[in-house]
């Protein structure tokens, strides 16, 4: 199961409804991820990488609401991989957080703590590309907002069991770093979930599409009277469709070809693929072939699911 990243909005209204907090995890029921380090280093992307492994994170927590969160999430909300992105550029939550980090010790809750860094350069290099203020740049000055955060840190660096130095590292490496920490260097990257979606040209392309078909080069099923009422749902229409001269080996084709692009959308940690399989107006063909090449799929052992989004529209 996968969970929605939380936001501090959502932490605190979690945290609010519960009457009497209780207590801390027994040490072996969660599996707990502290990340921080300097912004622009690479926290969004450790968090999205964390969700795609199906572990709960709480993005941007105030570090005086750890331990209380903490005893809301456990087991027995099924959930037993935690991770929280600390957000302690601000003084006052500084002193909270290292308590923390001590109350846990002292609770015996094994947990990694993970720092992130990056060099000044890169740094300044990445501000400027996405065109937004440093936070503790108060003046504007984006270098001295980017020293000011690494002086405020500095300890928090010196006490992390992991440091990761994503200088020279881009989004996808750092991924691959975060899924070896987390399940190991030897387990294979799983296979992404595949979605089929037919859609009719008319209505407008799949703007999530991944891999586009078009397949009005296949005659259309509309002109003829007895299958123009049908779908490609119905068995005399995909009947139709999958019989016309190339409709079978182009399926056969496409999945083929589906191998190596699942393979290398694997490597990448891609974690869901979305092929868009196009018609006129999204009834027949689309929906025919979509249907042909998911099944297809699913014999290859690939999980697959498939959404006619223009089915029912005049």
């Amino acid at each position: 199961m996968a969970y929605n990243r939380q936001d501090t909005g959502t932490i605190l209204k979690i945290v609010s409804e519960r009457d009497e907090i209780a207590e801390l995890p027994e040490p072996e029921d969660v599996e707990l991820l502290l990340i921080t380090g300097m912004s622009g280093a690479g926290r969004t992307r450790v968090a999205d990488t964390l969700e795609d492994l199906d572990w709960y994170v709480v993005d941007n927590l105030p570090p005086s609401l750890l331990i209380s969160l903490l005893k809301v999430v456990t087991p027995a909300t099924g959930i037993t991989k935690f991770a929280a992105v600390v957000d302690v550029r601000s003084r006052e939550f500084f002193d909270d957080f290292e308590n923390d980090l001590r109350e846990l010790e002292k609770a015996k809750i094994s947990f990694q703590f993970l720092f992130l860094d990056c060099n000044d350069d890169e740094l300044v290099r990445r501000y400027e590309s996405v065109r937004r203020p440093h936070p503790l740049a108060e003046d504007g000055r984006l270098l001295d907002g980017i020293r000011a955060e690494r002086e405020l840190l500095g300890s928090l660096k010196e006490q992390a069991h992991i440091v990761i130095d994503t200088t020279k590292l881009s989004v996808h490496d750092l991924a691959r770093k975060v899924r070896a920490l987390v399940v190991g260097e030897n387990v294979a990257p799983a296979t992404p979930k595949i979605t089929v979606t037919s859609f009719g040209f008319k209505y407008g392309v799949p703007l999530d599409a991944d891999n586009m078909i078009d397949v009005r080069f296949l005659a259309n099923p509309y002109w003829v009277s007895e299958l123009r009422h049908l779908t490609g749902r119905d068995k005399e229409v995909s009947d139709y469709v999958l019989t016309l001269p190339g409709a079978e080996k182009f399926v056969d084709d496409y999945t083929a070809l589906m191998d190596e692009i699942t393979k290398g959308y694997a490597r990448e940690l891609k974690p869901f693929v979305n092929i868009a399989v196009g018609c006129t107006g999204g009834k027949h063909r689309s929906v025919a072939i979509a249907e042909a090449i998911a099944d297809k799929l699913r014999d290859k052992g690939l999980a697959v699911r498939t959404i006619h989004r223009d089915l029912g529209k005049e």
